[in-house]
Order: structure tokens, then C-alpha cells, then sequence
């Protein structure tokens, strides 16, 4: 995900945020995996029509971590067992094991992230949380 809305200022009190309190980055980037997973699960109760399994209640957002460029990462993952065939596409096989056709993915997280990032609620979560740290003299 990559932070558009924010101006130069702002970029740079984030990084003074992570520099000198370390444990509240975590907590801002979990509010904004929670909205991103809400917004991702939306998005697939409205593109997967079919109720298969529990598929729509396996939603569910990771823990904050840090990338390989040293960003701060959190994930959204469904963790039902045939979520990637519904995102990926399967193959159409009958009982006797013959291949009668494909079904292609529908990419519901990877549209759902899509539509949360433009938005454009994790700009304006960032900025209200940097205004709150600057109010309340913590930066």
C-alpha cells in the first residue's frame, strides 16, 4: 500500500514518529489493517455470490511486522482453506479425475485493496493520528 495524500511535513513527522515512538506506529497500523480487511470483506460478499464453506467469515487481519525494506507491514489474509481457489481460479474436474474446463479468480483482494487504497481513508487516518501525537506534544 503506498501513502499518497500525505504532504512532505507529514512524511517526515512519520518517520520522527517511528524514530522516537516505536510502539505506537503498531497500533495505527493495526486500525488500518482492520478497515482494510472490513473494506476486502465487503468487497467479497459482493463479488462471491455462492456461500461456499465459511469463506466470508475467514477474513481476517495479520500481525503488524516489519518488511524486508524496513516498512511497516500488516496483512489481510482469509484463511479458509479454498480461499485461493476463489482468488486464484481451480481447474473443473469430475469425478473419474478428466478436466472438463477452468475457472478463473475472481481477485477479491487484490480489487478489495485496491479500492480501499484510493479512498483514500489511510491518508486521512495517518494525518489525524500525527495531528493527535503533535496536540498532545508527544512529537
Amino acid at each position: 500500500m503506498e501513502i499518497q495524500g500525505l504532504t512532505e511535513f507529514q512524511r517526515d513527522l512519520m518517520e520522527v514518529a517511528q524514530n522516537r515512538l516505536p510502539r505506537e506506529m503498531p497500533k495505527i497500523m493495526r486500525k488500518i489493517g482492520s478497515k482494510a480487511r472490513t473494506q476486502v470483506a465487503r468487497k467479497a460478499r459482493s463479488e462471491v455470490k455462492k456461500v461456499t464453506g465459511n469463506y466470508h467469515k475467514k477474513w481476517k487481519r495479520g500481525k503488524v511486522f516489519k518488511g524486508s525494506n524496513g516498512e511497516t507491514v500488516v496483512r489481510v489474509i482469509n484463511s479458509s482453506p479454498h480461499a485461493h481457489l476463489i482468488e486464484e481460479g481451480h481447474r473443473m474436474v469430475t469425478p473419474g479425475g478428466r478436466e472438463v474446463g477452468f475457472v478463473p479468480g475472481k481477485k477479491v483482494l487484490e480489487k478489495g485493496m485496491r479500492d480501499f487504497e484510493s479512498s483514500g481513508q489511510v491518508d486521512t487516518m495517518l494525518s489525524d493520528w500525527l495531528d493527535g501525537l503533535l496536540e498532545s506534544g508527544r512529537l
